[in-house]
């Protein structure tokens, strides 16, 4: 399923050009930086997590737009608690083998910044971006991490 839906970005990734070179910073409840990613022009990146009560795959994918971080994309297997699609907030599509992906929803994340409670390893909170995934929950299970896109 994460192959899918990193391949949808791969095109999207192909359709532009890369300029500018941007990071995308883990940032620990101290300030500290845990990982980052180098990132160029219209790069995405997915943020993908197993529900903490159904077990199935999430995924909510970003891009770096004009050096906006920009909700793209949601995927969900179904509309267990919490997930679910908003009328006027992108565009629903069913997923052929299960699910719905929500796509088109370029939704600016406030000051490049997301921040997030990181799930046990059961949850599996994870980047991936360019065909690497690190996963958030090995380096940072049950704190606050922020997810930061920078100028380098």
């Amino acid at each position: 399923m994460a192959v899918l839906i990193c391949s949808f970005f791969a095109w999207f990734q192909s359709a532009h050009s890369a300029s500018s070179t941007f990071q995308l910073e883990v940032i620990g409840e101290q300030g500290e930086q845990l990982h980052s990613f180098t990132l160029g022009s219209n790069d995405s990146w997915c943020l993908l997590w197993n529900h903490s009560v159904a077990g199935f795959l999430v995924s909510d994918c970003f891009v770096n737009q004009g050096a906006r971080m920009l909700l793209y994309s949601s995927h969900q297997p179904d509309f267990a608690a919490g997930l679910g699609y908003l009328e006027g907030r992108g565009v629903m599509h069913s997923d052929p083998r299960g699910g719905y992906l929500i796509s088109d929803i370029n939704e600016p994340v406030p000051g490049n910044a997301l921040t997030l409670r990181v799930g046990s390893h059961t949850v599996n909170h994870r980047l991936v971006h360019d065909g690497k995934e690190i996963s958030l929950s090995e380096i940072a299970a049950g704190q606050r991490v922020t997810l930061r896109l920078t100028d380098s």
